[in-house]
């Protein structure tokens, strides 16, 4: 089959590539028709006609001819590439020259089209609601729930699936609309992934559209530069770029200009990228400039949307097009002064923010200072009525060291406060002890909290710390009190014996009852501060102790999720290792799925030579028989008696050539 292709002769190709592109005129390029299942236009023109032009002919050949050797021509010879783009891709050929120009052919992605399609996609509802608005009035999407609309969801909700970031964005059903209409869904979706990726489409799709800003800043630069009176009668109305323009670099012209032309134009976009748009639309405003200075706002934007499309011409517009100045470094230096621009108002929004976030600052702070304020007043509040209470006690205990004055003592109360004295002792020697424990457990303690982990995540202890700190709040509250209580007894009782030192002087009796009442004081003094000391120690012994279950506790903690770790990165190694395995193992299918990709679209592209050729030969037959039967005529060739056996004969030849046509799957060319 190869060696057939190679070796047929075209007579067709014979002639010079450069004739036949000049004289070329916009082949079999219209955009109504039928789709084909195996991936043919839906854009197409009435059938063609029974007679192809020689032109017709060959042009169908050359890109026969580019089709079948894509691999070495888009290498060496880019430029008549680009000057047969420019003229139109015969709409049979626009499915598949999509996909080579993009070099969307052969994309793995394609392979994971069913399975994104049993997936969910969070866009589903906004893709179901703007179906119906797409290309409403065309055949193959205007029916609801017609298979143009499915398969048109279909892409949209895989894409979404995709590329998460961008999702669906309105203008984009378009796009892929104008790709369903070429082709079937699959090879339309890895088209429409190829030219969100690498045309810039996904950047001007993103939810920012800071790509689509990029771009209009350049455009409006242009004109300025190309059109500064048009630029300045849109600044005087206020007429900004993006109330036309924006639509343009979203769906290409799609939906501005009738479909043939937006076709046309969409040729050159995916050869050529986004520069089409650049000069389409400067090309636009130039030949409607006249006109647009005349009309205000409203005026003008009538004028894009019902004047503008049904004047233009394709050939006059692409034509007009490329004599616009497009300088690529141009636009590269006005990006970057673009990106200059918004770095700088970002600087201003993000100062603005944080003017905004001091004020809101200062305002918290005055806040938390008037409630510090509020707190401070309530803990005087009850500072003052503590001291009242003080005093109160104070009161009573004077009240009942006068009464004992006044008492006279029994004669047995010096042997009482001896047993008493000696029992103070006792207890004030157990308290020491007591004390001494406590210091040595503390120290204990705290050499252990030393050896402990910090503890650094304050959020989670602090439910498990607010007993404590309620606890160590009263303890410290009842200390004070109890210190300020038994420093006010010991300053009263100097005071007393300061007052009655003179009064036991009369009798030793009395003079020793005084001593061992001095001795048993200062003893109950002393002992009532060891005890405050040995409840203070106790607190700290408390705090470290709780200390100490905390850092357990979080040590006891990260223990468990250092095992937990261990276990997940365990699991993960495992499944990292199947993975790899599976992995292999679909790189391998794969590649055996490319070859095998690879020989089915050369035998398509065999046979689809194999047809052209043959349909050339078939034709040059049937005019070569037709000219012999005109010719027949002219020489009296039919005036002898075997006339009406000799013209049976022609169209016996002629409804043979016809079979042969049927039988090798092509369309016949006439009656």
């Amino acid at each position: 089959m190869r060696e057939r292709v190679l070796t047929r002769p075209y007579k067709c190709i014979t002639m010079d590539p450069t004739a036949l592109l000049e004289t070329d005129s916009k082949s079999l390029r219209s955009v109504n028709g039928s789709r084909r299942n195996s991936g043919s236009s839906l854009v197409s023109s009435s059938s063609a006609s029974s007679n192809l032009s020689h032109l017709e002919e060959d042009s169908w050949c050359i890109w026969g001819r580019m089709v079948n050797e894509w691999d070495d021509v888009h290498k060496k010879k880019e430029k008549q590439i680009k000057d047969l783009v420019r003229k139109g891709i015969p709409h049979h050929f626009r499915a598949i020259m999509w996909q080579l120009l993009c070099n969307a052919q052969n994309m793995p992605i394609k392979d994971q089209y069913s399975d994104l399609l049993k997936m969910t996609s969070p866009s589903e509802k906004l893709i179901r609601r703007d179906i119906a608005r797409t290309y409403p009035e065309h055949d193959f999407f205007k029916e609801k729930d017609s298979l143009g609309q499915e398969v048109l969801f279909n892409v949209m909700k895989a894409y979404s699936l995709v590329d998460r970031e961008v999702g669906y964005c309105q203008g984009s059903a378009f796009i892929v609309g104008l790709l369903l209409m070429q082709m079937p869904e699959e090879e339309a979706f890895c088209v429409f992934v190829k030219l969100m990726q690498e045309y810039r489409l996904r950047e001007l799709f993103k939810p920012s559209m800071a790509e689509l800003s990029l771009c209009l800043y350049q455009f409006e630069s242009m004109i300025q530069e190309h059109l500064p009176e048009l630029h300045i009668h849109f600044q005087a109305q206020s007429f900004h770029t993006s109330m036309y323009a924006s639509s343009w670099f979203l769906t290409i012209f799609l939906t501005s200009f009738p479909l043939p032309v937006a076709t046309r134009i969409f040729d050159i976009f995916v050869c050529e990228g986004l520069e089409i748009v650049f000069r389409v639309g400067l090309a636009i405003l130039q030949m409607n400039q006249a006109e647009l200075i005349q009309l205000d706002m409203e005026g003008m934007l009538q004028h894009f949307q019902k004047v503008i499309p049904h004047q233009i011409d394709s050939d006059k517009v692409i034509q007009a097009a490329y004599q616009v100045k497009y300088n690529a470094k141009k636009m590269k230096k006005l990006e970057k002064e673009y990106t200059t621009i918004k770095s700088k108002e970002m600087e201003e929004q993000v100062e603005i923010k944080v003017r905004f976030f001091n004020q809101i600052s200062g305002q918290v702070t005055r806040a938390q200072e008037a409630e510090e304020n509020y707190l401070v007043k309530r803990e005087l509040a009850t500072v003052k009525q503590q001291s009242e209470e003080a005093t109160a006690q104070l009161e009573q205990a004077r009240q009942t060291i006068s009464r004992l004055q006044g008492q006279q003592p029994p004669h047995g109360t010096m042997l009482q406060l001896e047993k008493e004295l000696v029992q103070a002792r006792l207890k004030e020697a157990e308290s020491q002890c007591a004390l001494k424990e406590m210091q040595d457990k503390i120290l204990d303690i705290e050499k252990r909290n030393t050896s402990l982990p910090d503890d650094t995540n304050v959020a989670r202890l602090q439910e498990e710390l607010i007993g404590v700190k309620i606890r160590e709040a009263e303890a410290l509250t009842g200390m004070k009190e109890m210190r300020q209580q038994v420093h006010d007894l010991e300053d009263h009782w100097q005071r007393h014996l300061a007052r009655t030192a003179g009064r036991w002087k009369d009798t030793p009796k009395k003079n020793a009852m005084a001593e061992l009442q001095d001795e048993l004081m200062s003893v109950r003094l002393r002992e009532a501060e060891a005890q405050a000391e040995l409840r203070e120690t106790r607190q700290r012994m408390l705090e470290f102790e709780t200390q100490n279950q905390i850092h357990s506790n979080q040590l006891r903690r990260a223990e468990q999720e250092a095992r937990c770790l261990n276990d997940r990165v365990q699991t993960l190694t495992s499944q990292n290792k199947d993975l790899l395995l599976q992995l292999q193992e679909i790189k391998r299918r794969q590649a055996e799925i490319e070859c095998k990709s690879k020989e089915e679209v050369m035998a398509v592209r065999l046979r689809e030579a194999d047809n052209i050729a043959a349909m050339a030969e078939l034709q040059q037959q049937i005019s070569e028989l037709e000219i012999q039967k005109e010719e027949g005529k002219v020489q009296g060739q039919l005036n002898h008696t075997d006339s009406s056996q000799y013209i049976r004969e022609l169209q016996d030849q002629i409804l043979e050539l016809r079979t042969n046509f049927n039988s090798e799957g092509m369309v016949p060319l006439g009656p």
